[in-house]
Order: C-alpha cells, then sequence, then structure tokens
C-alpha cells in the first residue's frame, strides 16, 4: 500500500530557519513560511497547501507572544510533531505541551549564523521531549530518522529544562562572559600602553595544552543572540554581560570594528 505524501514546514526563514529549510528540502517535501511573503515560495506553498503536514519546525524569534503564535501555528498547519530550534526560556516545552495533543520536540540550534548550514551538520543536534507528550516513541524515533538522513547526528536530553538552559548557560551567555573577559583585559592593556595580542601570546601554550585559556576578540558583542538570550533568563549576574558591553563600547570608540580583525573567532 502507498504511503501518503506528506511534507515538512519550515516556520521563521531567517538565519536559522532558512538553513534548515534548505537542509531538509534535499531529502524530502518541504516548504517555508514566513509572515514576510517575499521570504516565501509562494508558489511552491500553494502547490503543497492540501499535502498534510507531517514535522512543523519552528524557528521563530521567542517573544511574550511566542506561544500564543505556536498555537495558532499548530492550529494552521494541525502537523503530527512540533520541533522547536529557536532558543527558549526554560519552562517553555512544559507549558506548551500541556495545550496541544500532539508531541512536541525542542531541539537547539548550535552555530555560526554566515555558515549556518555547515554548522547544523557540524554538531550533534541536542533534543528532548516531555515525559508527557503524547506518541513519544514515535517522535523520537522518527525525529532522530529524519536528522541522521539529513547527515545529522542526534543526542537525547533527560527533560526539556536541561537543554533549555543548556543553550543559554553553556552556550550564548557562556561566550558572552569570555568576550566580556577579554574586553576587560583590552582596555587594561590599553591603560598600560600595552598590546593586546602581543600580551595574549603568553597564554597560547597553555591554551594549546590544557584547552582553558582562550583568547577571544575584545569587540563589541552584537549579533541576535548573546544579549537577547539574557532576556530568556531572569538572572542579575548573567544581565552583567549586557552592562560591561554597553561600558566598554563608551571607553573604547571603534569596539564594534574589531570584530572584523578577529573573524577566526566569530
Amino acid at each position: 500500500m502507498n504511503q501518503i505524501m506528506k511534507k515538512d514546514i519550515v516556520v521563521g526563514l531567517g538565519e536559522i530557519g532558512l538553513p534548515i529549510l534548505k537542509l531538509i528540502s534535499k531529502k524530502e517535501n518541504a516548504v517555508g513560511y514566513d509572515l514576510n511573503k517575499n521570504l516565501m515560495n509562494t508558489k511552491k506553498f500553494n502547490q503543497m497547501k492540501n499535502i498534510p503536514t507531517s514535522f512543523l519546525h519552528i524557528a521563530i524569534p521567542v517573544n511574550k507572544k511566542f506561544d500564543t503564535s505556536l498555537i495558532s501555528i499548530f492550529n494552521q498547519f494541525k502537523p503530527e510533531c512540533i520541533i522547536i530550534h529557536s532558543t527558549i526560556p526554560p519552562g517553555t516545552v512544559e507549558r506548551i505541551q500541556k495545550k496541544i495533543d500532539i508531541p512536541l520536540i525542542y531541539s537547539a540550534t548550535r552555530g555560526v549564523h554566515k555558515r549556518m548550514l555547515k554548522d547544523i551538520k557540524r554538531y550533534t543536534k541536542f533534543f528532548v521531549i516531555s515525559k508527557n507528550a503524547p506518541q513519544k516513541k514515535w517522535a523520537i524515533s522518527t525525529f532522530s530518522k529524519k536528522m541522521k538522513n539529513y547527515g545529522i547526528k542526534t543526542k537525547q536530553m533527560s527533560k526539556p529544562e536541561t537543554l533549555e538552559l543548556a543553550k543559554i548557560l553553556c552556550d550564548t551567555s557562556y561566550l558572552g562572559w569570555l568576550i566580556n573577559y577579554s574586553q576587560l583585559t583590552n582596555v587594561i592593556a590599553k591603560d598600560h600602553g600595552v598590546n593586546y595580542d602581543e600580551m595574549w601570546t603568553f597564554s597560547d601554550e597553555i591554551h594549546k595544552i590544557l584547552g582553558n585559556r582562550p583568547k577571544m576578540y575584545p569587540g563589541h558583542i552584537g549579533g541576535h543572540c548573546v544579549i537577547p538570550n539574557l532576556e530568556l533568563i531572569d538572572n542579575q549576574t548573567l544581565n552583567l554581560i549586557k552592562k560591561m558591553n554597553n561600558s566598554y563600547s563608551k571607553k573604547i570608540k571603534n569596539s564594534k570594528l574589531i570584530n572584523k580583525k578577529y573573524t577566526k573567532n566569530d
């Protein structure tokens, strides 16, 4: 018996969603959806409009209306499973899972935006699902097989909060702390008339041997990840990253141009 043709939909065609759409489109029926219709292939979307939706990939920015938006998208496309690729605050998966009757998977995305397609395949795709999700075994098995088909390794975490926090604390905020320290050392170096790069050669061999003295670029923290993600977790100490970044930009006039010099660290 022939299987019913199904499609995947990627919602949010930005720096995360577009690479994901390009990746899965190589292996199966997939279309993109965005509020900005100029980002969509509307002809292809309309042609596949009546094909049932299997997986709904969410790659939209998190804001106060995220839950409402996701539920609305769920009702619009009626998928079999939802995968959130966006960075989300702790508690999001469990909260939304209670409101829908299909399995919800969270799979945090890692990589640098300018080479995201390559990085998605380079890094293991961690994922997690609520213990209260329906059809858990089917969702986990199907998701893992899909990722393997795309050439992506997967690893399941124990509970949603672990991965929700891991993305924020062990990825973007950690990077922020490292850059903050480079900013601090650059200011001190300048106060003493010292060359930043020469000073940091002192740690090169230590980092090569021990791997715990990374030299970062002492530039302004920009982009859409490190600073915005601080708002996803209420912690005064972590918020110092933003304060130190703003203070540094006032002290070092060319801080936003420094990043270009250290592109190897991007």
